[in-house]
């Protein structure tokens, strides 16, 4: 796959008319030899290849080509030809038909500045990349006082069909915000997604939870995460769920610069946390010990040497500089067998039962959780007030999980 750097690196062959350097997909940037460069995208339409122009480099990047590339695969899935729409919009002059200033992705994307900045990083670029997908290619040019709600119920449906129903249920949820801004800024525009009810759009689902194995099984599971043949790096984020209890995001994006191993503490920084609060994390010595495996690892690899206290310590297989996905470690877990039996965040739950259990006041519990606290002033004077007594409490609890994998 191509990164930013090696795109503006790139350059035709001395020899050729033109070179072309594959991303993914299908996506490849192709070098002409006077120093043009272009993203395309090669598919095909009833046995036949053909292949579309995304943009110029570097006017589109390579974050914006993949997510084109992925806006033009979708269209194709539901049996239309991205050339010919591509064609059918230049000839109509849809961009150019209408203000910029009132296109729905303009106005989502002034939206979008303003919603972010109370959420998580990962949450804000997770809501806007579902819009470039799925919502942008299609209505993004449009003028917001000429949509109806027919147009995004169309669009989500597709989003529906392709087996992602949650999804689609949230990229409908977020157009019905981007039109109640619309609304707000302009006069002669109303939220028409106002006007269809959910039920009557999806089809209904079943409420699931995070799967957790019961207490009685927990021996069973720990024994089976040691035994783990997969990756060492798996088996490491599995035991580091089971004693710090936190999100899997919040153990896999984890960087060298959060942990204080001589006073057993990570720091995990406002932005990666769910409730955009820091929040501090004892360490018992189990635990340390593994964190210890994860910067030995990341030394002997060099990341540590090249990258410092930005250091990735769960790294992602193809960018070393990306942590590894949430999907690594449900692959983990079906590996051992639990597959539909037991999830990251399932370790949480198993914490939070067994720690009531074994008489742990609730508050210090709820804290060592990051629950959010109602009470802000109380939050920040329990965050203080409560760490001696989550340090004896994770220890504790690291104790207990140690006798139970010896049985």
């Amino acid at each position: 796959m191509l990164t930013d750097a090696a795109c503006r690196r790139a350059v035709c062959a001395a020899d050729r008319a033109y070179s072309r350097f594959a991303d993914s997909g299908g996506l490849y940037l192709e070098v002409s030899a006077a120093g043009t460069k272009a993203w395309r995208w090669k598919y095909r339409v009833a046995g036949v290849e053909k292949r579309l122009t995304l943009g110029r480099y570097p006017e589109v990047g390579l974050a914006a080509a993949r997510v084109a590339r992925d806006a033009a695969r979708l269209a194709l899935r539901q049996g239309v030809d991205p050339a010919h729409r591509q064609q059918a919009e230049r000839a109509a002059g849809v961009a150019q038909a209408v203000r910029p200033a009132r296109q729905f992705e303009a106005i989502a994307r002034r939206w979008h500045a303003g919603w972010r900045g109370s959420r998580s990083i990962k949450y804000a670029d997770q809501v806007l990349a579902r819009l470039e997908l799925y919502v942008f290619p299609d209505l993004g040019a449009r003028d917001v006082g000429a949509l109806r709600a027919a147009d995004f119920v169309r669009c989500v449906k597709a989003i529906e069909a392709q087996g992602y129903g949650e999804v689609a249920r949230r990229v409908f949820e977020c157009c019905g915000r981007v039109m109640r801004y619309a609304a707000a800024e302009h006069d002669d525009v109303r939220n028409v997604c106002a006007d269809v009810a959910p039920v009557d759009v999806f089809a209904s689902r079943t409420e699931r939870h995070h799967a957790f194995v019961p207490l009685d099984e927990l021996p069973g599971l720990l024994r089976a995460m040691d035994a783990y043949p997969g990756a060492m790096l798996s088996r490491v984020a599995l035991q580091l769920l089971a004693l710090t209890f936190v999100r899997t995001s919040e153990l896999i994006e984890v960087r060298l610069g959060e942990l204080d191993l001589p006073n057993a503490l990570w720091q995990i920084p406002a932005a990666r946390m769910k409730a955009r609060r820091p929040h501090v994390v004892p360490l018992a010595r189990q635990a340390v010990a593994q964190f210890g495996l994860l910067i030995e690892h990341a030394r002997v690899h060099g990341r540590i040497q090249r990258t410092g206290p930005a250091t990735v310590l769960f790294p992602n297989r193809s960018d070393p500089t990306r942590p590894m996905s949430d999907n690594t470690v449900l692959k983990a877990i079906e590996t051992m067998g639990y597959k539909e039996r037991m999830t990251g965040h399932g370790f949480r739950s198993i914490a939070s039962t067994a720690l009531n259990e074994m008489g742990w006041r609730h508050d210090v519990i709820e804290a060592q959780l990051a629950h959010i606290d109602p009470d802000r002033v109380r939050a920040a004077y329990n965050h203080a007030k409560y760490l001696p007594e989550r340090r004896a409490m994770m220890q504790a609890w690291a104790d207990h999980l140690e006798g139970l994998r010896v049985g």
